[in-house]
């Protein structure tokens, strides 16, 4: 798609400051695409017609691959697999229906787990507030190298939309 920074920020509604951004440092959308931050070059790939549903479904199952660990419930794993099928073809509007409902309950339960530890943490507020203190220079950490990851697989898993 090749398009001008311009027109592509008039077109997609871009904040003033991605605007500024975009102008001050690139010459084409090409340039956007391989050195915007994080939070830019998410929003760019997110905007319609830049990427597939293909594309950005498989984009969207990969970023919970990363942490496909942290999920406890095989509803949603089962889920996340169901996405895949479906981004590559392979399953039906009315399994992923099936599977994005199953996951929604999963989710419900595990809200209503975290509501109860979270009753718990405020009878232990203090250590809580400890803990996150000591937990946010990792949390950073963990959160650019997300980031990083995000933008490589945009970078390299997706050809530039903006040949």
């Amino acid at each position: 798609m090749r398009i001008s920074i311009k027109r592509f920020c008039e077109k997609c509604e871009a904040c003033s400051e991605g605007v500024e951004w975009a102008e001050k440092n690139c010459k084409t959308m090409m340039d956007v695409w391989w050195n915007a931050p994080h939070d830019y070059l998410l929003w760019v790939a997110t905007r319609k017609g830049v990427l597939t549903d293909k594309q950005l479904r498989l984009f969207a199952v990969w970023c919970v691959r990363q942490v496909q660990h942290l999920l406890k419930d095989k509803r949603s794993i089962e889920a996340l697999d169901v996405a895949e099928r479906y981004a590559n073809g392979k399953a039906t509007d009315e399994e992923l229906k099936f599977a994005r409902d199953a996951a929604g309950a999963a989710a419900w339960n595990a809200r209503a787990a975290a509501w109860a530890a979270m009753d718990a943490a405020w009878a232990a507020s203090a250590a809580a507030w400890a803990a996150m203190d000591a937990a946010s220079a990792d949390s950073a950490t963990a959160r650019a190298a997300a980031w990083d990851a995000q933008d490589n697989y945009l970078r390299t898993q997706i050809e530039c939309p903006f040949k």
